[in-house]
């Protein structure tokens, strides 16, 4: 059966600093770069049925540097929206909110889990159909890819919480037998 290939962006300003990046468009850093180049090892002698993008720079540009040609961009691949908290730490909304937390209680002006599981949903069940083909490569932002990997396992979006994923990595959904299964994390 095919698979499903998650990658997750290479490294940012905020994303070094755990500050909460969704629609602002940052570069990827020098290290952002380098993680993203050595993906391409990882990814080398795959065929792609479909490569679909976040449009922001930071997975295109990994995209890139690992070697994928994009077949199309993809706006529910976007990162959680994260409103009135972009660019701001956990521990900084903490100090007005103690007891937030993204995955249960969302953002203000922003998103909440099911509304970014709505958008994961769609996402997947595009990549069903072009399971058909070939295996599908996603690349997009850490916590998208957690909820549409909780969705893939058919888990409540807020289960993302479980599987913390790092920048520059590649993680693979796939099958065993026709159960939907987590196959690789984090490599």
């Amino acid at each position: 059966m095919r698979e499903i290939v998650l990658i997750r962006h290479g490294q940012t300003e905020w994303s070094a600093s755990g500050r909460h990046t969704s629609f602002t468009d940052l570069p990827l850093t020098p290290e952002g770069e380098r993680q993203a180049g050595r993906l391409a090892s990882q990814l080398a002698g795959r065929a792609f049925a479909a490569v679909l993008c976040s449009p922001l720079q930071r997975a295109v540009r990994t995209a890139g540097l690992a070697g994928l040609d994009i077949t199309a961009t993809d706006d529910d691949l976007l990162e959680w929206n994260y409103g009135a908290y972009e660019g701001r730490t956990t521990v900084e909304i903490r100090q007005e909110r103690p007891e937030w937390s993204l995955w249960q209680h969302g953002c203000p002006a922003g998103e909440a889990a099911g509304q970014v599981g709505a958008r994961a949903d769609r996402v997947l069940d595009r990549a069903r159909t072009m399971l058909a083909t070939g295996d599908v490569a996603l690349v997009g932002h850490g916590h998208q890819l957690r909820v549409l990997t909780a969705r893939w396992l058919d888990l409540p979006p807020s289960d993302g919480m479980l599987f913390r994923l790092e920048t520059g990595t590649v993680s693979v959904l796939g099958f065993e037998r026709e159960t939907p299964v987590l196959l690789r994390w984090n490599a």
